[in-house]
C-alpha cells in the first residue's frame, strides 16, 4: 500500500462525519457530497505529515468549503426566500439503513434544517460546529474571521433564532400512529379527520418545482392545510411508510418512480409541521430503495 492509498484510507475513516457536518451546514445531500469531495482534493494537495489532527483539520476544511458555498448561494438570491426545503434523508421504516442512520446519528429533522436555513452563513457555521459537533470557538473563530468571543456570539444568536423551532415527539410508535391516522384521513378524503390530527397552527411547506430551486410555498392553519393536503390525496394510495430524517414520514412511489417525500414534525400527538418535496428534478437526485 503506497502513501496515497494510506491517506485515502485515513480520509475514508472520516467521510461519514464530514458528510454529517456538510449536510447540516448546507441542507443539500448533493452539495454536501461536493464539499466532502473538495476536502479530499485539498488534503491530497497537502503535506499530510504536517497535519497533527487529521479529523479536526478535515472538519475545518469542509466547514470553510460549506461557508463559501452558503455565501455564494446567498449572493445569487436577490430576495431572501420565505422558506427553503432541505433535501430529506429517506430510510427504511424498520431502521435498517446504517449508512444514512450514521449521518443522522443525533437526528436533525427537516423543521430544524429549515430554521437553520434562515441564519446567516456565519451563524449557521458557528452553531453547527459548536452545538452539534462540539468544535471549540477557538477553532471556529479563524473560519469565520472573527475573535472567539465574536464566534460565541454568532452561535448565541443562532440559538435564540432556533428557540421557536418545534421540539418534536421522539417516540416512533406514537409518531407512526399519528402519520397513519393522517394517511387514512387523506385517502378517504375526510376533511374533519385531517383537521383533528393537525395542530391548529400547523405549517405546511411544499416544493413542487414551480418556484426557484429549493423555494417552498407555505400555508398555515389546520383548515387551510387540510384543504391543501386533500389536493395531494391522489398520492396517498401510493404511500409507503419511511423514516424521513429519522422521524416517521411517507414516500409516494408509483411504477418505480418517486413522486413525493413527506416529512412531518409531531408534538403532543398533533402534526405541527409538514414538509413535502414533489419537485421531480430534486427527487431524481434522492436515493430511495427497497421501501416496500
Amino acid at each position: 500500500m503506497n502513501e496515497n492509498d494510506v491517506l485515502a484510507q485515513q480520509f475514508e475513516a472520516h467521510r461519514t462525519h464530514l458528510r454529517a457536518v456538510a449536510y447540516r451546514m448546507l441542507g443539500s445531500i448533493g452539495e454536501a457530497e461536493d464539499a466532502v469531495q473538495e476536502s479530499w482534493l485539498r488534503l491530497s494537495r497537502t503535506d499530510a505529515d504536517t497535519v497533527e489532527n487529521l479529523g479536526g483539520w478535515l472538519t475545518t476544511v469542509v466547514a470553510r468549503v460549506c461557508l463559501n458555498m452558503l455565501q455564494s448561494r446567498r449572493s445569487r438570491r436577490e430576495d431572501p426566500l420565505d422558506a427553503v426545503m432541505p433535501d430529506p434523508i429517506v430510510t427504511r421504516a424498520d431502521g435498517s439503513d446504517p449508512e444514512h442512520e450514521a449521518m443522522l446519528a443525533d437526528s436533525v429533522g427537516l423543521a430544524l434544517l429549515v430554521v437553520l436555513g434562515t441564519l446567516s452563513p456565519a451563524e449557521r457555521l458557528a452553531f453547527v460546529l459548536h452545538d452539534m459537533f462540539a468544535v471549540p470557538f477557538d477553532d471556529i473563530a479563524p473560519i469565520v474571521e472573527r475573535t472567539p468571543a465574536a464566534a460565541r456570539q454568532l452561535a448565541s444568536r443562532a440559538r435564540r433564532r432556533l428557540q421557536g423551532a418545534p421540539v418534536p415527539d421522539t417516540d416512533p410508535v406514537r409518531q407512526r400512529a399519528v402519520v397513519d391516522a393522517f394517511l387514512a384521513a387523506a385517502r378517504s378524503g375526510d376533511f374533519d379527520a385531517l383537521v383533528a390530527v393537525l395542530d391548529p397552527d400547523v405549517v405546511l411547506r411544499a416544493d413542487t418545482g414551480a418556484l426557484p430551486v429549493g423555494a417552498s410555498t407555505t400555508v398555515r392553519g389546520s383548515e387551510t392545510v387540510a384543504g391543501r393536503v386533500l389536493g395531494f390525496a391522489r398520492l396517498a394510495r401510493f404511500a409507503h411508510p419511511a423514516l424521513v430524517n429519522g422521524a416517521a414520514g411517507v414516500v409516494a412511489i408509483a411504477d418505480g418512480q418517486l413522486l413525493s417525500v413527506m416529512g412531518v414534525t409531531i408534538r403532543r400527538g398533533k402534526i405541527v409541521e409538514i414538509d413535502i418535496l414533489a419537485d421531480r428534478e430534486r427527487l431524481a437526485g434522492l436515493v430511495v430503495e427497497n421501501l416496500d
